[in-house]
């Protein structure tokens, strides 16, 4: 069964929280393992994290996340918040040479950084309405 690691924002902020049980449920539909699922609970705030839900310390976290990018055959992430972590979980997937889908919902007030845009070995997709991200989810797992 293929791997996938979803990427999303937490510490940055929750704002597409509400989208990332969606996007994991998509994933799952297609027949994938979502290794970093605990990203879509809803408990996981920016103050609390993952970290304050298991007791897990910062260097445990970076760990267990490197561990998941390594083990997966692909990475999607929802880049819609500016995320530290994000950006280098995809900076390391491009590192290790695994295939990334950035799924940004567009405003025109918010710009999805040139270095997640600009890059060829990210495919983005932008969305309008979540919805819109069940079919290219899938067209990416497709070239798995």
């Amino acid at each position: 069964m293929k791997k996938v690691y979803f990427a999303c924002a937490i510490t940055a902020g929750r704002d597409y929280a509400h989208h990332y049980p969606v996007i994991v449920q998509y994933i799952k539909n297609n027949g994938l393992h979502v290794l970093s699922e605990i990203f879509a609970n809803q408990n996981i705030t920016p103050d609390t994290g993952v970290s304050a839900q298991e007791d897990f310390t910062d260097a445990q976290i970076w760990e267990w996340d490197l561990d998941w990018i390594r083990e997966a055959d692909a990475i999607i992430a929802e880049v819609s918040l500016p995320s530290l972590g994000i950006g280098y979980e995809i900076a390391t997937a491009h590192a290790w040479e695994k295939p990334v889908l950035a799924l940004y919902h567009h405003r025109p007030e918010h710009k999805l950084s040139s270095m997640i845009a600009g890059s060829p070995n990210v495919t983005v997709f932008k969305y309008e309405d979540i919805a819109e991200t069940e079919a290219a989810i899938a067209e990416f797992i497709a070239t798995l």
